[in-house]
């Protein structure tokens, strides 16, 4: 059996969590296979064992981590050789005021909790490469929360700060793709896929308004400046132009064979789950939660930025993964903002930035 170890550290600050770490605690996480050599995609398997070696009980938001082996999310960075392998599979978002105890998994001090993930054939595009030997590391981020309480604002954030353990497996004979099951066929290429006709009112309406605060975000970006602070608060001190090439994809966006649906064929939705993206057909799915989400002129009224609720938001942020391929590395605009202050780039790739920073340029010059 292979095996590969590192030591998971506390590297960004607590950014006010309801009962924040007491001190920075170590996790181990050890990734390992039953066979380094397999003839097919669909022998993958991978088991990760996260081991808390602190004092204190560590609460993980599970979701997009080693620790979920249940949801077609990307836990893993894979490669072939110098080249990323892509991921195909659900890109999500969270309401962070509708997280459950489900969203989460405790490891208590001193234990360790193992997940084994064998569903990951029709995750990655392993048909591009042919077959040969694949590296499979685990996803870096961790975000946690007081041991004992449900947040509404994970804060507390670990990330790797040693050698990222890597699995090795060689694929002998068979890499052709595969493709996410769905409970039903959804392909019908309309703009809009949903038969509760106000269900599809509501999604329509967020996607009006969701291409307004991206074209309001691209304008703002043109006429300040990546020198801006409310730039630099949600993207860091860079002069890249990808903040700016995402929000006008966004604004300009025009595909008449992408869908958004009011269904969830796949079993992603619940434990805070507002929507998610389909990364192989860039389809976007709705979950019962978001129709509870306002309009963007509340903004202006009974609702704030950091509520996230915006049902434009969510819709900006699903677009953001379909055109762009924003990843998900965290949640809350709080910790959207420590991302940009230590990691640009990251900030840069994380689809929450966008929609905090959209709803935070309409607040500041709307209302």
């Amino acid at each position: 059996m292979l095996r590969a170890t590192a030591i998971f550290l506390l590297t960004l600050a607590s950014l006010g969590a309801s009962t924040p770490l007491k001190r920075a605690p170590n996790l181990v996480v050890s990734l390992s296979t039953t066979s380094p050599a397999i003839d097919s995609v669909d022998g993958l398997s991978l088991t990760a064992t996260v081991e808390n070696t602190s004092d204190q009980d560590i609460k993980i938001l599970k979701f997009g981590t080693v620790l979920d082996s249940n949801l077609p999310t990307n836990s893993f960075l894979v490669s072939r050789g110098a080249q990323s392998v892509p991921f195909t599979g659900v890109q999500i978002q969270l309401s962070m005021n509708d997280l459950t105890e489900d969203s989460f998994v405790t490891i208590p001090a001193g234990k360790s909790i193992s997940a084994t993930h064998t569903n990951l054939a029709a995750l990655y595009k392993f048909d591009k490469f042919g077959v040969g030997s694949f590296t499979f590391t685990p996803k870096q981020d961790f975000q946690v929360a007081g041991a004992n309480s449900v947040v509404s604002d994970v804060a507390d954030t670990l990330r790797v700060s040693a050698v990222v353990p890597s699995v090795d497996i060689h694929i002998g004979k068979d890499v052709s793709k595969r493709t996410l099951v769905a409970g039903e066929e959804l392909e019908k290429r309309a703009r809009v896929s949903c038969s509760t006709s106000s269900s599809s009112s509501f999604i329509s309406a967020s996607y009006t308004e969701g291409k307004s605060l991206a074209s309001l975000a691209a304008n703002y970006i043109s006429s300040r400046g990546t020198s801006d602070s409310l730039f630099r608060a949600y993207f860091g001190a860079s002069t890249s132009s990808k903040p700016l090439s995402v929000f006008t994809a966004v604004a300009n966006e025009n595909s008449s064979s992408r869908t958004l649906n009011c269904s969830d064929p796949y079993g992603v939705c619940g434990n805070g789950v507002i929507a998610y993206t389909v990364t192989s057909t860039t389809n976007i799915y709705y979950c019962s939660i978001f129709y509870n989400e306002v309009t963007t002129s509340r903004l202006c009224s009974d609702t704030t930025v950091a509520s996230r609720n915006v049902r434009g938001g969510t819709t900006l942020h699903e677009l953001t993964h379909a055109l762009s391929g924003t990843t998900d590395v965290g949640y809350g605009c709080s910790y959207d903002q420590t991302l940009a202050s230590s990691s640009p780039s990251r900030a840069q790739s994380n689809a929450d930035n966008y929609n905090c920073f959209a709803t935070q340029v309409y607040k500041n010059t709307q209302c």
